[in-house]
């Protein structure tokens, strides 16, 4: 969430940034008039406790004189009450305003392109050559020619979009996997396996659990959430906790299983592994000074780019406009890659930079010369494995229906260079 100094110092940017999104300022009003209110109850609090203290000395000046001092003590019985009374009000008024605070939006970068839907998407730069012959198979029409997943007996026992991967298919995911996790290692960042389960406290500091909740699955009588990637759990990592930066940016590379619920209805290209409920994802999660995070925003793109280009498969990156941005995101990249299916390009990256916006969330702060300041957060996909998988699939087969393994992945296949249909 936004610091509360820009509430009180710097309203209008919060309220030009409300209009580039399409969003009504009340939402911003009622956390300033909340705040305000906050401050009045506050200030009542102070001046309820120094008449107290006043009180108290007067009764105790009473005492000595050996005087009565019973009517003082009733005022005294009466200010009491209405103390508790201020002090419960006073605590009410911030978990309010609190909460009210969170479903505002973080500030936009003034680059970020003005448009009401993914229509208003930028797009930046292309990267590989499309192959524009006439006949192309779905990823889920290899699927099967490979026996690379069984998605029937999966929904058997788990529902729709579960799935068993299977064979060879079943390694170049893994081969994914090491590819992805041997080039951040290379970079620096530091390789790491998160819970899969997270509290709701810590879920609400990294996203707005009002428009992400309902993707999310709840464990039924516990205050726990599967996670939805690896960079909730690493960025909450340190909630509460005063973190050092001096020899720069904090890099993860994190790797889970993760779960989505994925509701909504969606088209027939998203059928096969596309979009499902189960994944494996390798994530780029780094905390930085305020001052580096431009800076850190292009290397996890350029980091994803870099993956993609050793897969082969062309892809397009774009800037992603207000009305597509979200909630938590200052800006945010995404690359899509081209499935030649549909003649469609799709997602299969996000990068983002959240500025402070989830430090204050999660009140976490670096040292300063000058005390401490919030960190600046971003996350980036490095390989979503099933996105992937797909694509690959797609624009690697044959005309006999094989697949060519991307050259990047063969050496943690045996050096093998086809999956075969069967």
């Amino acid at each position: 969430m936004l610091e509360m100094k820009v509430f009180r110092e710097s309203p209008e940017k919060i309220f030009e940034d409300l209009e580039k999104r399409n969003l009504p300022k009340d939402i911003a009003l009622t956390v300033i008039e909340l705040d305000n209110k906050w401050r009045k109850l506050i200030e009542e609090g102070n001046n309820l406790r120094a008449k107290r203290n006043s009180i108290s000395k007067n009764i105790g000046e009473l005492k000595k004189k050996g005087q009565d001092f019973s009517g003082v003590l009733k005022e005294m019985a009466i200010l009491k009450k209405q103390l508790n009374q201020n002090e419960t009000d006073t605590e009410i008024a911030l978990k309010l305003r609190d909460s009210k605070r969170m479903v505002v939006p973080n500030i936009l970068v003034n680059e970020v392109p003005v448009g009401d839907d993914e229509n208003g998407n930028a797009e930046i730069s292309t990267y590989g050559t499309i192959n524009r012959k006439k006949e192309w198979l779905s990823h889920q029409d290899i699927l099967e020619r490979i026996n690379g997943a069984d998605l029937k007996r999966a929904s058997k026992i788990a529902g729709r979009r579960f799935y068993f991967l299977t064979g060879d298919l079943a390694r170049l995911e893994l081969a994914l996997v090491n590819f992805a996790v041997e080039t951040l290692c290379e970079k620096g960042y530091s390789l790491t396996t998160p819970p899969f389960l997270m509290n709701r406290e810590a879920y609400e500091g990294v996203v707005d659990l009002s428009d992400f909740e309902e993707v999310m699955y709840k464990i039924d009588e516990h205050d726990l959430y599967l996670i939805a990637t690896s960079e909730h759990p690493i960025t909450a990592r340190f909630k509460n906790e005063i973190i050092e930066l001096k020899e720069g940016p904090l890099k993860y590379a994190g790797i889970s299983t993760n779960f989505r619920k994925e509701v909504g209805a969606h088209g027939i290209s998203d059928r096969g592994i596309w979009r499902v409920h189960q994944f494996t994802k390798v994530e780029q999660v780094i905390f930085c000074k305020p001052e580096d995070s431009e800076k850190m925003h292009e290397e996890i793109l350029n980091n994803a780019i870099h993956i993609f280009e050793r897969l082969e498969i062309p892809f397009r990156v774009i800037d992603i406009c207000t009305g597509d941005i979200g909630t938590v995101a200052a800006r945010k990249y995404d690359i899509e890659a081209w499935m030649p299916s549909t003649n469609k390009w799709k997602e299969v990256v996000s990068a983002s930079n959240c500025k402070s916006y989830q430090s204050v969330r999660l009140n976490m702060r670096y040292r300063t010369n000058e005390g401490t300041n919030f960190p600046h957060t971003l996350n980036s996909t490095a390989v979503a494995t099933t996105r992937a998988l797909a694509a690959i699939l797609e624009n690697h087969q044959t005309e006999d229906g094989d697949v060519i393994i991307p050259k990047a992945l063969r050496k943690w296949m045996g050096n093998q260079e086809t999956i075969k249909s069967k």
